[in-house]
C-alpha cells in the first residue's frame, strides 16, 4: 500500500454521470440514508451546526476520524452498506466514502462518488480509491474530500476551494484522477466489497482500475 503522504491535490474538471442533481441525494441498498442509524447520526452531528457547510464538515470529520480505516485498524470485515459501515465503525475507503454520502444526503446535500488510481510508492501493485463529492445547496461546484482516514504522514482535510485529499495522483506511474461523479457506487467495486468474506480476501478481487 502507498505509503502517507501529504499533497494538495490539483484542481479538475467533474463530470455528472448522471445529469440529474437529484440523483446524488437518492436512498438505496448501498446509500441508506433513511436507516435509523444513519438517521440519528446525522441528527446528532446536525445539532450542533448551524448551516450546509458546517453540517457537512462535521459529517465529513465524523467519518474521518471516528470510522476507522479497517487496514489500518487491522479489522478484517469488509463492510460496504452505509449503516453496517456506522454500526461497524470500520471500512475501507470506498465503504467510508459511502457512509459519508448517506450522512450528507440526508441532510440534502448531493453527494457523488469518485476515484483515483494510486499505486504504491514505486507504482507497483495499484489499486482504486474513494472519493466522495459534494455539492451545497445553492452551489454550483462540486467539490471532492476524502475520509479515508489519517495518519501520520496524511492530513486529508474539509476544504471546498482548495483539494486536501490524501494522496496526489502521480501520471508517471500511472496514477489516475477520475473525473466522473458516479450517483451510486462503481459496480467494480461494490462487487468486490459484496463478495470478499474478509478483508485479505478482498485485496486480490479488488479493481485495480476503472
Amino acid at each position: 500500500m502507498r505509503s502517507a503522504a501529504f499533497v494538495r491535490s490539483h484542481a479538475m474538471q467533474l463530470i455528472q454521470r448522471n445529469p440529474q442533481l437529484s440523483a446524488y441525494l437518492v436512498a438505496d441498498d448501498v446509500v441508506d440514508h433513511r436507516h435509523p442509524l444513519v438517521r440519528e447520526t446525522a441528527a446528532r452531528l446536525a445539532a450542533g451546526t448551524h448551516d450546509a457547510y458546517t453540517y457537512a464538515e462535521a459529517a465529513y470529520t465524523f467519518v474521518r476520524d471516528e470510522i476507522t480505516h479497517s487496514q489500518d485498524s487491522g479489522d478484517l470485515a469488509v463492510t460496504w452498506r452505509a449503516s453496517d459501515v456506522l454500526a461497524r465503525g470500520t471500512g475501507i475507503c470506498c465503504a467510508k466514502s459511502h457512509a459519508l454520502a448517506a450522512l450528507l444526503r440526508a441532510e440534502g446535500i448531493p453527494a457523488a462518488f469518485c476515484y483515483q488510481r494510486l499505486a504504491d510508492d514505486d507504482g507497483s501493485r495499484p489499486f482504486v480509491h474513494g472519493l466522495v463529492a459534494l455539492r451545497l445547496p445553492g452551489s454550483d461546484l462540486w467539490a471532492r474530500v476524502d475520509a479515508r482516514g489519517n495518519k501520520p504522514g496524511v492530513d486529508a482535510r474539509f476544504s471546498l476551494d482548495e483539494e486536501r485529499l490524501a494522496w496526489r495522483a502521480r501520471p508517471e506511474f500511472s496514477e489516475v484522477d477520475y473525473p466522473v461523479l458516479y450517483d451510486v457506487p462503481h459496480e467494480a467495486v461494490l462487487r468486490a466489497l459484496k463478495t470478499a468474506p474478509d478483508r485479505p480476501s478482498l485485496w486480490p478481487i479488488y479493481p485495480t482500475e476503472l
